[in-house]
């Protein structure tokens, strides 16, 4: 491979599932199985267009998320790996990765998808309590997650994650620990605890927002916390805020949202990031199908970002992780003084909530807790530095009795 060659990660978005859970707001389609042939279509006829023109990438990783992709089936699923490899740009070391869900795994096409060449498998299990399991409207129960896992073990999957939440509705820390233990007991390689998060037109928003049902904020970081010690002492190290893995088993595809590699998307929704350009294709199925095979366009949003964006991204996405940032990286991204951000870093060590080692900076598991108010922080300081260097820009917001606008902190865009 030539030193000018690139690495890329491909996301391909699959929206159909069975039903949908009470908290998902991901552009997911109940019931629409009718669109799956046209979808499929779409999908390879736009992959078939777009890989020829990327000559200067290998696809190291790639990852097929929905809605259920495991649902949507194996046949389908190895078609579009067949199209990938046909390009002969995927690499024999590319991670490939499938979601599925307990209630949709089938023996004989999980070994469909080891044949082809999947090589990671992620399991939405979310939790061992059966009962929480129907509340948020999930289709299984936790006797399907542990046949799953047996089933990826058998058809010779070695690295398999399991999707956990806390917060949910009644759950109590005895029921969090109980679902935990049980996780472990599986052992599987990668495991991921995400904080409920009621998205505004989802069932759960409307019936749980402002609820006492819902556990606390002290009672949600305990859980936090609780899950960061208990998988550590089993072998599971935190690299991200809710990402927990085996030495060597991390998400490589996910690892490029954190630390701003170049990832492709296909499918509706599907997100893409190839150097400064940013887009993101229409979440209407119907349109997105219509779109490809009517040759109309399917672009929902498009941006060219600026260095301050990338640097903004950087401080982000960066302490998201355990590896955090360093001086060195931020100036080669953004060359701009480092110091007012050490400032704030070193005012969040104080506090415990922040460490320095190796030169680089990178929140605790506490930090970690309120990672959101604290690098909403940081880009505030950043943004103050971006306007202390140009004084033209900070007088004219001034004249014009204008606030500063400071980057929204959300969470990257996961599928």
């Amino acid at each position: 491979m030539a030193a000018e060659d690139k690495r890329i990660g491909v996301y391909i978005h699959i929206p159909f599932c069975a039903s949908k859970c009470g908290y998902c707001d991901f552009c997911s389609l109940p019931g629409r199985d009718k669109l799956m042939g046209p979808y499929q279509d779409a999908v390879l006829i736009q992959l078939q267009e777009t890989l020829p023109r990327m000559k200067d990438y290998f696809m190291d990783s790639v990852y097929i998320g929905g809605g259920t992709p495991s649902y949507y089936g194996a046949k389908r699923l190895t078609e579009i790996l067949r199209e990938l490899k046909s390009t002969s740009r995927l690499l024999k070391a590319a991670e490939i990765t499938v979601e599925c869900n307990p209630d949709s795994v089938r023996r004989r096409e999980l070994k469909m998808l080891r044949d082809e060449g999947v090589n990671r498998i992620s399991i939405g299990a979310q939790s061992a309590n059966d009962e929480l399991l129907r509340l948020i409207g999930r289709r299984h129960n936790w006797r399907q997650v542990v046949l799953a896992v047996k089933r990826a073990r058998q058809a010779g999957f070695k690295n398999i994650s399991l999707d956990l939440i806390y917060g949910l509705p009644s759950q109590t820390r005895e029921d969090w620990a109980d679902t935990l233990a049980k996780a472990i007991a599986l052992k599987p390689a990668h495991i991921s605890c995400y904080g409920l998060r009621l998205e505004e037109g989802t069932p759960m928003y409307d019936e749980y927002n402002d609820s006492p049902m819902i556990p606390s904020d002290d009672d949600q970081a305990d859980m936090y916390l609780y899950a960061v010690d208990l998988l550590e002492r089993h072998g599971y190290y935190q690299y991200e805020i809710s990402n927990f893995a085996r030495r060597g088993y991390e998400s490589r595809h996910n690892l490029k949202y954190w630390r701003l590699g170049d990832y492709i998307g296909f499918g509706a929704s599907a997100h893409s990031n190839i150097g400064m350009l940013r887009y993101s294709y229409t979440s209407n199925v119907r349109e997105y199908i219509s779109g490809v095979l009517g040759d109309k366009d399917i672009i929902d949003e498009q941006e060219e970002l600026t260095d301050f964006d990338r640097a903004s991204e950087y401080l982000m996405l960066g302490m998201r992780t355990i590896w955090g940032i360093s001086r060195e990286e931020y100036l080669a991204v953004y060359n701009s003084p480092f110091e007012p951000l050490e400032e704030m870093l070193n005012t969040f060590a104080e506090n415990g909530w922040a460490a320095l080692d190796n030169d680089r900076w990178h929140f605790t598991p506490g930090g970690f807790l309120v990672s959101n108010v604290l690098i909403g922080a940081l880009l505030e300081s950043q943004t103050r530095e971006r306007f202390n260097a140009n004084p033209w820009i900070r007088e004219a917001f001034e004249t014009q009795g204008r606030r500063v606008p400071l980057p929204t902190v959300t969470e990257p865009y996961m599928n």
